[in-house]
């Protein structure tokens, strides 16, 4: 490893294929003798995961920067000439609000148009999920988005789309890694200069006939469009991103003619300065935004990400603001949207929800009240647009009609236009959810509470341990190969009756130590299901330098329950996700 290491750093220091800042960071290092931060940089090559390529900004095989952009992008190049030989090809390319996404951007057009495929670029950032509808719209065999998402400013990512509008997955994803492995030498790399592109008719940018079209769809997808826009009142927070002018102008589209932005928050910026992490998960990132919806009695309160792919959702309750997790954002807007397809008339026939396996099992059960099925995928939402995208060809059972769908992590998507998940429209769909149930004389938390009562009490959590670099993504590795190996045999004083291990693809029933197959591809995850009906899942994330534990409760609830009953329950229910995570975290300690 060391002599791979000092190899490939002594190159990057020397080649003149590298700028000469590039090249005067590794030898500063190699000067330093600074052993630990080289093998960080050289010790592997930068890997898609759920998310894609994403890593930390600076020089380095395992770092994000031009040379490695450029080596992606000749990679996706190659690979689209091959699969799509005979066809004329072109790409759609987009940006956020992060440190050289614009130049990261610019640099994957100049590899399509010297490798001769056409490229579609934002003339400014735009939303992730505009992204993926750009690849649809101007009928491109894939995409590429430079983002990073909900990271920390010293990150940055590389997103890539197949024709479809989702991410890739396998096969595409698998031929584009071990292409990208086989290109040793960055001096192989076309690139043709941005403006020669231009001037070639190779390159195009777009931008509001774009944002015309995108909102053209948008609108379809109104459930109640004539309930509850007076007298509401909405603050909205993009963090920095790409949201900024995008999300208040869907909204007003809608009908919500009384946005505010927190102003500190509204513009473009590479550092999320008012921000620890620029992610509506966070509480402390819809911080600033709660307090100024709180001096101006806002009914709404909503965040996106620097991308604009998950939403934060804060509703003014009394004088109180409630904040509500991804699982319950998801459940609500997803019994709102199917409730709003049925009253309307427009429910399709075989209607489809779609969630995640670490998803509240909640939303199967309001799926099939509103005579829909719900299927399960693993995580990160591109399984979920590749299920609706097999679907839509016959490749799985067809005939049905994706509705709506979405992932814990904050994550929603409703009608097809769109494949991934998209802050914007949720941010839309939820506005209209909230205003329509106060035009009802509802609150949000209301409304959960009568689909507990509908469907039982629902609790979940999540604990996240950061383990950065090489060592952490050994221990990370240890602690699931350990959990394979010596599964617990009781969690917090309930037994585990079945272990679902998702990597091999089997569910093993541990009391008669039979077996039976998981319809899904192989994933990194485990699931323990216990005998009181809870749920403990592992799985380390494909986008950062984390290990995460899911835990989920239910508790069953007589027909016709009362609200003391509910009360009992939702505390049952917190008491025992304190006992799951207590005995997790000490079984992994």
């Amino acid at each position: 490893m060391e002599e791979q290491v000092n190899k490939l750093a002594t190159y990057w220091a020397t080649s003149p294929v590298f700028d000469a800042k590039t090249r005067g960071e590794i030898s500063a290092l190699l000067e330093a003798k600074d052993d630990k931060e080289l093998a960080e940089r050289f010790y592997r090559d930068l890997e898609f995961g759920t998310g894609g390529l994403r890593g930390i900004l600076g020089a380095g095989t395992a770092r994000m920067n031009i040379y490695n952009v450029r080596k992606a992008a000749q990679a996706f190049a190659d690979y689209l000439n091959s699969y799509f030989a005979k066809e004329p090809k072109s790409i759609a390319i987009s940006y956020d609000s992060r440190r050289y996404s614009r130049e990261f951007s610019e640099a994957t057009a100049e590899v399509m148009a010297a490798n001769g495929i056409s490229a579609y670029i934002t003339k400014e950032l735009r939303p992730t999920p505009i992204l993926s509808y750009m690849v649809r719209h101007y009928q491109c065999k894939g995409g590429v988005c430079v983002t990073a998402s909900h990271n920390p400013a010293q990150y940055n990512g590389y997103k890539v789309y197949w024709e479809t509008g989702g991410q890739i997955v396998p096969p595409h994803d698998e031929a584009i890694i071990k292409r990208y492995g086989e290109i040793k030498n960055y001096e192989d790399i076309k690139f043709m200069p941005f403006a020669e592109g231009v001037k070639k008719g190779l390159i195009k940018e777009v931008g509001a006939e774009l944002d015309e079209a995108y909102y053209g769809e948008l609108l379809k997808l109104s459930v109640r469009p004539k309930l509850g826009r007076d007298n509401f009142k909405i603050v909205y927070t993009p963090l920095h991103g790409t949201g900024g002018k995008i999300v208040p102008e869907a909204l007003k589209r809608f009908g919500f003619k009384d946005v505010t932005i927190v102003p500190e928050q509204a513009e473009p910026n590479q550092d999320f300065p008012t921000v620890k992490f620029p992610n509506p998960e966070e509480p402390e990132a819809m911080e600033m935004a709660i307090n100024l919806g709180k001096k101006l009695k806002a009914d709404l309160v909503l965040g996106t990400d620097p991308d604009s792919d998950r939403i934060g959702i804060v509703v003014r309750e009394g004088d109180e603001y409630r904040i509500f997790n991804g699982n319950q954002i998801g459940s609500l807007l997803i019994d709102f949207y199917l409730s709003g397809l049925k009253d309307s008339g427009r429910m399709p026939k075989n209607p489809l929800v779609i969630k995640t396996v670490v998803t509240t099992d909640q939303q199967v059960k309001i799926a099939q009240e509103y005579g829909a099925t719900c299927e399960e995928t693993l995580t990160g939402f591109k399984w979920i647009c590749q299920l609706i995208d097999d679907i839509e060809t016959g490749k799985n059972t067809p005939h049905r009609q994706y509705v709506c769908g979405g992932e814990e992590s904050y994550g929603f998507l409703a009608g097809t236009f769109v494949r991934d998940k998209d802050a914007v429209s949720a941010c839309c769909i939820a506005a209209e959810m909230v205003a329509y149930y106060k035009s009802q004389g509802k609150t949000l938390s209301q409304v959960l509470d009568e689909l507990y009562l509908r469907h039982g009490a629902y609790l979940e959590s999540l604990a996240t341990f950061t383990l950065p670099g090489r060592e952490g993504a050994a221990r990370i590795a240890t602690i699931m190969e350990q959990l394979r190996k010596a599964p617990p045999q009781q969690i917090a004083g309930s037994t585990v009756v079945k272990l679902r291990d998702l990597e091999k693809g089997q569910e093993l029933t541990l009391a008669t130590k039979q077996t039976s197959p998981i319809p899904l591809p192989s994933s990194n995850v485990l699931q323990f299901i216990l005998s009181d009906g809870s749920k403990v899942s592992a799985r380390p994330s494909g986008t950062e330098p984390k290990i995460k534990f899911y835990f989920s409760v239910y508790k069953e609830l007589p027909t016709k329950a009362h609200h003391d009953e509910l009360e009992l329950a939702k505390a049952s229910c917190a008491k025992r996700i304190g006992e799951l995570e207590q005995a997790f975290k000490a079984l992994i300690n």
